[in-house]
């Protein structure tokens, strides 16, 4: 590859992780000793640059410059060093918002924009519409795009919204993806929806192909509860050596799952923690936060916790966590939606009621909601 400026860069920064050795304008792992190669740096955008991306000099005008990566015979901590300085950084709570709708199917956008500001206020880090909680399979095209533009509007840069993209068909999720970064979506939580079983390479094209389509962070997300075709370790870290997948939200409830992936990723991919996990044991191993629907009810607790956990006070965490579990075992007990419906209800908020066939919690649910957050407030 010919010497530039934009080699140089890069060069420097792999080189000071002492992850990469550039030689002759290439670039050589130094765990492994095999070729990394970069292929090309494609201008972005310069709006992306508020996200911390770096810019280089190059014919006299500033440019974002991307890498892009070829290969796979490669150490995976190289990549997540190019990842730390070509994306922006993800981490901290992010609560899976609801789909406020009214009975004739309109998305409630003021409702959801005052949620989204009050959650902001509470601190927390991001905000991800489209996810488990935000009835994604219950919703069209257009009642989707009005959530996600209305949570865009509402954040208005103060943090970053990652849009939940699900489909049976790759071309859809292609087509939502890059919808959504056209409103300004700032990252995508890929979701693979299966009506036939898949194998691994099926698996794999469609969330390449969603990180392939758009020029903004891809956090890849896996719930076996619900899905019908599962993320392999092995198409995880294949995946993970794509220079826009640097996250995973896993939902299998097996945490030591995490760990492998941790340990055969290192930081080419990061893990947030699902409702179905324990966060904090998450964070104690390395996880980077916290994705899921409860934070919508106890957000400044959720953040609370995750501050607790990155100041490694975790006698305090583990306190706080343990009185904070009560709501993950109200939201595994009662339908997803539902619960956290019910108990932004309870909070004053009208968003409405599950969209059918699923049904609202009953009177004496709904109750033992309330119990829950009155003894957590």
């Amino acid at each position: 590859m010919p010497e530039s400026r934009s080699s140089i860069l890069f060069g420097e920064v792999c080189q000071s992780q002492k992850c990469l050795l550039r030689i002759n304008g290439g670039y050589w792992s130094a765990k492994t000793g095999k070729p990394f190669e970069i292929k090309s740096f494609l201008p972005i955008p310069r709006k992306r640059q508020s996200l911390g991306e770096p810019d280089a000099s190059r014919n006299g005008s500033k440019e974002i410059l991307r890498a892009i990566l070829l290969g796979h015979e490669f150490d995976p901590r190289a990549a997540g060093v190019l990842k730390s300085v070509i994306m922006p950084d993800f981490h901290g709570v992010f609560p899976y918002l609801v789909s406020p709708i009214d009975v004739s199917g309109q998305i409630r956008t003021a409702v959801l924009g005052r949620l989204c500001d009050d959650l902001i206020k509470s601190g927390v880090h991001g905000l991800t519409p489209l996810g488990s909680t935000g009835e994604f399979a219950y919703l069209n095209n257009s009642q989707r795009m009005a959530v996600v533009q209305a949570t865009i509007e509402a954040a208005n840069g103060r943090v970053p919204v990652v849009a939940g993209v699900a489909s049976t068909s790759t071309s859809d999720a292609v087509a939502q993806a890059r919808s959504y970064q056209r409103l300004g979506a700032d990252g995508i939580l890929a979701i693979l929806e299966a009506y036939f079983p898949l194998g691994d390479a099926q698996v794999e094209s469609y969330f390449r192909a969603i990180a392939d389509a758009v020029d903004i962070p891809v956090v890849i997300y896996t719930n076996p509860q619900f899905q019908r075709s599962d993320l392999s370790l092995d198409v995880i870290a294949r995946l993970s050596a794509h220079p826009r997948i640097g996250y995973i939200k896993d939902a299998s409830t097996n945490t030591g799952r995490l760990l492998s992936i941790m340990n055969r990723c290192g930081d080419s991919i990061r893990v947030f923690s699902a409702s179905a996990h324990i966060p904090a044991a998450v964070m104690l191993i390395g996880g980077v936060g916290w994705m899921a629907g409860p934070a919508c009810l106890i957000p400044r607790q959720s953040v609370e916790l995750y501050n607790l956990c990155m100041a490694a006070c975790w006698d305090d965490a583990l306190a706080l966590q343990r009185r904070l579990w009560r709501i993950n075992e109200a939201f595994a007990r009662y339908n997803l939606a539902a619960c956290i419906k019910a108990g932004l209800a309870i909070q004053g908020y009208e968003v409405g009621d599950p969209i059918a066939p699923q049904a609202a919690l009953t009177a004496d649910e709904r109750k033992a909601v309330e119990a829950v957050l009155r003894d957590l407030s």
